[in-house]
């Protein structure tokens, strides 16, 4: 079971942005800014590529809003879209507001400890307010 189903099922923590019965996003715990979204499938798949046609879209429909919230929310130029796949072997797509190519470097991600807990818990609110809107 990957660290992704734990936090689904409610065995390890999450900041969920949103939920369904097949696709959730929640914050990330390395963000590459406050507002780092990952949108992933409820059904463990590690490839996205070995999605079927339908998750594969509920996939992209979940991370398109959540993109339109992450704008509004953070008056962000655009909202990156990565797939990278290999830190955790289960599909997900980071989305996250950002305003020029160098915002890509995964290397500059924040470590966990890192992070302001008040901010990543202001950062999920103000995403799932913009998500209900």
């Amino acid at each position: 079971m990957s660290v992704f189903s734990k936090i689904i099922e409610g065995e390890l923590p999450g900041r969920f942005v949103y939920r369904s019965e097949d696709v959730v996003a929640f914050l990330t715990i390395e963000p590459l800014t406050y507002g780092h979204v990952l949108v992933v499938p409820v059904k463990e798949v590690d490839r996205w590529t070995d999605l079927d046609a339908h998750t594969w879209g509920r996939l992209n429909e979940v991370a398109q809003k959540v993109g339109q919230a992450i704008i509004k929310t953070f008056d962000a130029p655009r909202a990156g879209y990565v797939i990278a796949g290999f830190d955790v072997p289960h599909t997900h797509i980071h989305v996250f507001p950002t305003s020029r190519m160098a915002d890509y470097d995964f290397s500059q991600a924040m470590a966990m400890d890192e992070t302001d807990p008040e901010r990543m818990d202001d950062a999920a609110e103000r995403i799932r307010a913009a998500l209900d809107a």
